[in-house]
């Protein structure tokens, strides 16, 4: 549900320079390059990730560094978009990866971001087998560390209200450009009416795109 806002958001990215914080085993790397991008340079903390990106990009130009988030150190205004998918929630210090970000950009150039939603980071711990039916939020206005089951593994997120992240991103010297909750598209679930129902019950991603002011 995430990818239709990346994507429209994105748009033409042919000639930029592009950084991929978190990058996984950068699929978005190999697309972007396959659209025409300059450069693509995806980091990420876990070996294991970049493994696996180094042989997605294997037929492409792109590059990838095994680096924490919160290590990033690029030449200055080197950059014309910096892309993270699902990735940012993992960060304790989020302002100082952001103002990181904007040092790193180009006059102009875009963040664009997605986080899981913060009423699923609030939401309470799902321990029942099946798909889930219901969600608790809890202490909303409560930010920092929560530990989460998510995908059959014990994981820290660290909860933000929408509020604070939009904070972040305009302390750190960016302008808002973009907000998407990321409403289910009919489309892309094979005609299963009863999972798009499921799914629209709560957000589950925020997408956010910002502009270096």
């Amino acid at each position: 549900m995430e990818e239709p806002a990346l994507l429209a958001e994105l748009g033409d990215v042919a000639g930029l320079n592009v950084l991929d914080l978190g990058c996984g085993d950068a699929a978005l790397g190999a697309m972007l390059l396959q659209q025409g991008c300059a450069s693509y340079l995806g980091i990420d903390g876990s070996q294991e990730m970049v493994t696996r990106a180094e042989v997605t990009l294997q037929d492409h130009r792109g590059t990838v560094a095994l680096q924490n988030m919160e290590d990033l150190s690029l030449p200055a205004e080197s950059v014309d978009l910096v892309v993270s998918r699902l990735a940012l929630h993992y960060l304790e210090d989020l302002d100082a990866v952001l103002r990181a970000c904007r040092a790193t950009l180009r006059p102009g150039g875009r963040l664009c971001f997605s986080v899981l939603h913060p009423v699923i980071t609030s939401s309470d711990v799902h321990s029942h087998p099946g798909p889930r039916g219901s969600w608790t939020v809890d202490d909303y206005f409560l930010s920092g560390a929560r530990e989460r089951l998510w995908m059959g593994d014990t994981v820290t997120w660290f909860h933000r209200t929408v509020e604070q992240y939009v904070g972040a991103i305009t302390g750190a010297g960016f302008n808002l450009t973009a907000l998407s909750e990321c409403e289910p598209v009919p489309g892309r679930f094979g005609g299963d009416e009863s999972e798009l129902a499921r799914r629209r019950r709560v957000p589950l991603f925020l997408f956010l795109s910002a502009r270096a002011a």
